[in-house]
């Protein structure tokens, strides 16, 4: 399988997520956490509260996109649709991350409410972006795709973040006041989205669907429903979601947090933002790692590996305190980050059929997304109550431990 050759169509899939993991480090991980922080901390707001706005504000973003996603995949299953609503999200991702820089300083609850409809258009996008795998590749190179396109989208997300890192680092000495740093930042994230995704927009086709029919919408719901029943009776596809609920709950909840319990426990602002950068570096070579090794030990092996790590990872920080400890994590999560994703999902690309692949995406994205829900307001409520951030990343072990366990479970049901 390693000598087959990416094709342009491919090479055109890779690059959206190199377009939009600029979104997934500046704006989810890093800039944008660290701006609401600098907001929050001048108005004179408590740590815990303000992680746990944060954390809460990204269970209603998700929310939002989670109770559409089933719906739009049904619809997008029609010949002709499923690329139309990848483009509309996206455009709506890519404007309101450029107009993040238009919020003035001290208007955080506004800067939240244009993150909102970014996490929408990203996450939205993601949902068409994902199912369109089984359009793009064969079964055979689905593993190897997929982890490309995490692989790449670490590096490619690192030369925008680089660049915003030297504006906010440098900027003050320019004579640029601190919150316009920012604002560029958001600028060239958005910029660098935008273009990137051009090559999606003209080389990938939806080639599984289904034949447009009347009253598509009312269609759509009946055989969502369908859907949700077969999903029933299939208990390999059942239990792999409920597992992955978990799991990715976990997963998603380190990225959204990272940036905010770092601040919490100490770490200074650059130190935050050089360790996020590293762990983009790391993860490129571990993530195309994951998929060499799943074409040896499967990519179901592989997944479990990732999870025993994310569970360590947990307790690993619950006693974090200094700056090397930090880079320690980051590089943790740099080796399982991208593994635990692309292998998850081709693993769910291959026991799905083909022709209903943006219903069951959908379905997939919104086990994702109502996960994210769930881990982002365990951290913060966690976090709230303690009054220290400890807790809420060790409670996130939990998540790991739940969705292990199912995991096994479901490869029990594939056998």
């Amino acid at each position: 399988m390693s000598d087959l050759k990416i094709t342009r169509t491919e090479r055109s899939w890779i690059l959206y997520d190199w377009a939009n993991s600029a979104y997934s480090i500046a704006i989810t991980t890093a800039l944008l956490p660290l701006f609401f922080k600098s907001m929050t901390d001048a108005a004179g707001m408590a740590p815990s509260d303000s992680t746990a706005i944060w954390g809460y504000t990204n269970s209603i973003a998700t929310l939002l996109i989670s109770l559409s996603a089933p719906i739009l995949g049904s619809i997008a299953d029609y010949k002709g649709f499923k690329k139309r609503f990848w483009s509309f999200f996206v455009v709506l991702g890519v404007g309101f991350t450029a107009l993040l820089s238009a919020v003035p300083m001290g208007s955080w609850a506004v800067l939240l409410g244009f993150y909102i409809v970014t996490v929408a258009g990203f996450a939205g996008a993601n949902i068409f972006y994902d199912s369109f795998l089984v359009d793009t590749t064969t079964h055979e190179k689905m593993d190897k795709v997929s982890t490309y396109g995490f692989a790449f989208g670490y590096i490619g997300s690192t030369i925008p973040f680089i660049l915003s890192i030297v504006i906010v680092a440098l900027g003050p000495g320019w004579g640029l006041a601190e919150p316009t740093t920012f604002r560029i930042g958001f600028l060239i994230t958005a910029a660098w989205w935008g273009f990137f995704s051009i090559p999606m927009f003209k080389n990938v086709r939806q080639n599984h669907y289904i034949e447009r029919e009347k009253s598509p919408v009312k269609k759509s719901l009946v055989r969502l429903g369908h859907t949700l029943k077969n999903i029933r009776g299939n208990k390999k596809v059942f239990m792999f979601l409920l597992a992955y609920f978990f799991y990715i709950d976990g997963v998603d909840t380190i990225i959204r947090m990272a940036a905010v319990f770092g601040s919490d426990v100490g770490i200074d602002s650059t130190s935050l933002l050089m360790i996020l950068l590293m762990t983009q570096f790391v993860a490129f070579p571990f993530a195309l790692l994951y998929g060499k090794l799943s074409e040896k030990y499967s990519g179901k092996r592989m997944i479990q590996v990732a999870i025993v790590v994310y569970f360590l990872i947990c307790l690993y920080a619950f006693q974090l305190d200094t700056v090397t400890e930090f880079w320690i994590l980051g590089i943790l999560v740099a080796s399982s980050q991208g593994g635990i994703q692309a292998l998850s999902r081709s693993y769910y690309g291959k026991i799905i059929p083909k022709k209903q692949s943006t219903e069951f995406f959908g379905m997939y994205n919104i086990f994702g997304k109502f996960a994210a829900i769930l881990g982002p307001f365990l951290f913060g409520f966690t976090a709230q109550v303690t009054g220290d951030s400890h807790y809420g990343v060790l409670s996130i072990a939990l998540l790991f431990l739940v969705g292990g366990i199912l995991f096994s479970r479901a490869i029990k049901e594939g056998e």
